[in-house]
């Protein structure tokens, strides 16, 4: 099965800080699946290094105070548009962020307080019908 990916568990530093999250089952999950990276905030034209995002009122604003809701949408259709092209019905995202958070994100105070929510592109993807999983659910597929 083609599955898209977050890059930053692949082991990109795509992150806001520059990092990556590489997750320790990647190598088991390549022997089932065909992963394809993807970072929506820099498909959305964001730069690596990037200040830290949050949403707030239905917008995306980074620590800076700059909103960056416009770059958020476009990496979110951009990776939508992967999804269809590669024919993937499972996501895998990271948890929490402010794109790719499912069920829960930061609550835009940049204090650490999550709340229930989705990030810009799994709410686009799970509208769309795409299954969306965080990297703590990895082993559902691998069952």
């Amino acid at each position: 099965m083609n599955i898209l990916i977050s890059g930053c568990l692949m082991g990109m530093y795509c992150r806001y800080d520059g990092k990556t999250k590489c997750h320790d089952k990647i190598d088991a999950l390549m022997k089932k699946h065909t992963l394809i990276p993807v970072c929506p905030e820099i498909m959305g034209g964001l730069p690596t290094p990037r200040p830290a995002a949050e949403i707030r009122d239905n917008r995306v604003i980074n620590k800076a105070c700059n909103d960056v809701t416009n770059q958020f949408k476009k990496g979110a259709t951009e990776v939508l548009r992967l999804a269809r092209l590669y024919d993937c019905s499972t996501v895998i995202l990271k948890e929490r962020s402010p794109s790719c958070g499912s069920n829960q994100i930061y609550d835009g105070s940049f204090t650490g307080k999550l709340i229930q929510g989705d990030g810009i592109t799994a709410a686009l993807l799970k509208k769309e019908g795409i299954c969306v999983i965080g990297e703590s659910d990895i082993d559902l597929l691998l069952s």
